[in-house]
């Protein structure tokens, strides 16, 4: 059970209520993370902006959902993982690649697994990939442009996975039904 409060738009500091009315009109409502995000309205902030700018990047919704998914399980977020399949199905992502992330089993094309090694062993050597791990995310279609955006991802997942472990937040009623345990 979570310890951390869960601001709503009453409760939230004054500087993270417009920021928790940004999410309430983005989302339809206040999802928990943001509510406890809320208590550091430069965290919200910096956790909106990081998301609005990754969803602007060359990424499709399938590339989207494979950087994010494959930050979430690695990290092992109990929040990310079913919120971001719930999210998956809302921007129209065959299931079978949201299912592949969730259990660790093999992308359903070379090129998304190309994307979900490189994040992978990007996240797990901090940064440093081989000269043969390049070579092989670039014959795969992906350019520099493309690296430089999964750093982003991981920026935004590091701030919501982390905040996620140590505040325990509660998995919001509209994802529950994506429970998930590594």
């Amino acid at each position: 059970m979570s310890t951390f409060t869960i601001h709503s738009l009453e409760s939230a500091p004054e500087a993270s209520k417009p920021l928790l009315d940004k999410s309430l009109q983005g989302f339809g409502m206040i999802p928990n993370l943001h509510g406890v995000m809320a208590e550091s309205p430069a965290l919200l902030e910096g956790y909106q902006l990081l998301h609005k700018l990754l969803q602007e990047t060359s990424f499709d919704a399938e590339e989207l959902t494979v950087v994010w998914q494959t930050i979430n399980v690695e990290h092992e977020c109990h929040y990310c993982v079913p919120a971001h399949t719930g999210i998956a199905h809302m921007m129209k992502v065959d299931p079978v690649l949201t299912e592949a992330l969730r259990n660790g089993t093999a992308m359903p094309t070379e090129k998304l697994q190309v994307l979900h090694d490189t994040t992978l062993s990007m996240l797990r050597n901090r940064g440093n990939l081989t000269d043969a791990e390049m070579a092989t995310f670039y014959a795969a279609g992906y350019g520099q442009k493309q690296l430089l955006e999964i750093v982003l991802g991981l920026a935004q997942k590091v701030m919501s996975n982390y905040v996620n472990h140590f505040a325990k937040t509660p998995t919001d009623e509209r994802f529950k039904q994506f429970a998930w345990q590594k």
